[in-house]
């Protein structure tokens, strides 16, 4: 992935990136999750419960699916020194299909709007997530995301 700078944002509407690489979604990755956010429900984190299931074993919270979303959209594009993106909400989110534990996640992007703001620019970003092996997307959402000229701090 190359950096892209200010005119080459503007160049993406209508472009697809990806698909990004497979990223495994395994048990400690789910614990961890329920612990940092308190959702401990047993589809998610008692194996031996889950086995007995709707979906066969634990599978992953839906919104640590989307809590990947800013890990695979940086492998898709990077911004020039100087510059970066923030995450500014989402317009639409839905779930179509459970992400079972052990399974591999990828996702795809297609900037649908870039909007010039006058000192930075506002992406509007279709995002599907696909799970190896299953026809549904784990994952649809539309993102939104603000570029600007600005320097992290040292």
């Amino acid at each position: 992935m190359r950096a892209v700078t200010t005119p080459e944002v503007i160049a993406l509407k209508g472009r697809t990136l990806g698909p990004t690489a497979w990223f495994p979604v395994l048990q400690d990755r789910v614990d961890a999750f329920a612990r940092a956010v308190e959702d401990w429900h047993w589809a998610h984190d008692d194996v031996e419960r889950a086995s007995r299931g709707p979906f066969g074993g634990t599978i992953a919270h839906a919104h640590l699916t989307l809590g990947l979303v800013p890990h695979l959209f940086a492998s898709l594009v990077g911004f020039a020194e100087g510059e970066d993106a923030m995450f500014y909400g989402y317009n639409k989110v839905r779930f179509p299909t459970a992400v079972p534990v052990g399974s591999s996640l990828r996702m795809s992007a297609t900037i649908v709007e870039v909007v010039d703001l006058g000192g930075g620019e506002e992406l509007t970003v279709d995002l599907l997530m696909e799970v190896d092996g299953v026809e549904r997307p784990a994952c649809a959402a539309q993102a939104v995301f603000r570029h600007y000229a600005v320097k992290a701090p040292d």
